[in-house]
């Protein structure tokens, strides 16, 4: 079976190396007997809504350059259920599965299956919560007369842009940036709209 490796650490913890993780996954790796494809690593915060390595590792995921990614914990990879179960679906849609060292977990196996299940109740149950928490905070605003809703970020309208361009799916980017896919898809619109009126003037 051919591997990719992957590692993160946060930006702001100097006393971390992604190497520490490294030597664990190739240990790993040679224990079963694994090609390793490549090895991958973002030393950047988990909340940061764009990871390059990562990124560039999922798209040759996609292109069904290896058989398996190797992590050491779950939280290595994404930084909500949600992200990850949208990720996790992308990679067994193209027959790649993510094994933890750490957490025992391997989504081809008959345990991994059903964390798929476990993910996709407790990101339910986290979107159920985030709505009412969101229903709650605009009746608030609207009973204390403020204007609800904000102008459109323009560093977030790049992102999408760019990730975009990557090849990603409306669904894709949302699960990296933590927005609906409808979110998306107006923000590509609204900066197409912006061009053509830029280009007329």
């Amino acid at each position: 079976m051919k591997v990719a490796l992957y590692a993160r650490v946060s930006r702001a913890d100097k006393d971390q190396n992604p190497e520490n993780q490294l030597l664990k996954l190739r240990e790993y790796a040679s224990r079963h007997q694994w090609d390793i494809y490549a090895e991958f690593h973002d030393c950047i915060s988990g909340a940061a809504t764009v990871k390059p390595d990562l990124e560039r590792m999922l798209k040759e995921g996609r292109a069904r350059h290896y058989d398996a990614i190797l992590i050491v914990r779950l939280d290595r990879l994404a930084r909500s259920t949600k992200q990850l179960l949208t990720m996790l679906e992308d990679l067994d849609r193209f027959g790649v599965a993510l094994i933890c060292t750490d957490q025992e977990i391997d989504t081809k196996s008959p345990a991994g299956k059903l964390l798929f299940t476990v993910l996709g109740a407790v990101a339910e149950l986290e979107l159920d919560l985030i709505r009412e928490r969101t229903k709650d905070g605009l009746a608030r605003a609207k009973a204390q007369g403020k204007r609800l809703g904000r102008p459109p970020h323009p560093e977030r309208i790049e992102e999408i842009a760019a990730l975009r361009a990557q090849g990603m799916s409306l669904r894709q980017i949302g699960a990296q940036l933590g927005m609906s896919h409808q979110a998306v898809k107006q923000r590509l619109r609204r900066m197409r709209v912006q061009n053509r009126v830029g280009k007329t003037e």
